[in-house]
């Protein structure tokens, strides 16, 4: 179900030990410091090997993660804004990516921008619950996702480049 390449980068992602979520206190705390340590090292391995692509935040309590990802495509680069929070019973159930400005715009999506991961992805997490974390959920969900839907939203026109939108406002 994973192929080479994806075994290789998850073997470079720090699996997690804490299982924990948002409600267990001191140990959500230990769980977040593995999370960032596993989402810092995940970020170094793509930059390494030239493949960056998604800047991630959260509010302090580590509960609700946002920032930007990007798609290259034939040469231009596609930004959109990404967002999810920690659900209640994390890590047993992964987070719902969204990418709210593609909204409606693809059948693999949930409302709200929630980017379906039914098929492939949550039979992982749920084989690897605690292991995983959000690192993991970046790079067997919405990588691929984004590997995907991106090149067939931009060839069927409901995702145009900046540069272009632009100069079609110039005309």
């Amino acid at each position: 179900m994973v192929d080479e390449a994806t075994k290789r980068t998850l073997a470079k992602i720090p699996l997690l030990k804490t299982k924990a979520g948002p409600r267990d206190g001191e140990l959500w705390v230990q769980r977040l410091k593995e999370e960032y340590m596993s989402l810092i090292k995940y970020v170094q391995n793509n930059k390494e090997s030239d493949n960056d692509w998604f800047r991630l935040e959260s509010n302090k309590e580590g509960t609700r993660w946002f920032g930007r990802c990007w798609y290259i495509h034939e040469l231009l680069r596609y930004e959109f804004d990404v967002e999810f929070d920690i659900p209640v019973t994390y890590p047993t159930t992964a987070p719902e990516i969204a990418l709210p400005e593609l909204d409606g715009k693809t059948a693999k999506m949930y409302r709200g921008g929630k980017i379906c991961l039914t098929d492939h992805f949550k039979p992982l997490w749920a084989r690897n619950v605690s292991k995983f974390g959000i690192a993991h959920a970046m790079a067997l969900g919405l990588g691929p996702w984004l590997a995907v839907e991106i090149p067939d939203l931009i060839s069927k026109g409901v995702v145009t480049h900046k540069e272009k939108q632009a100069e079609g406002a110039d005309n």
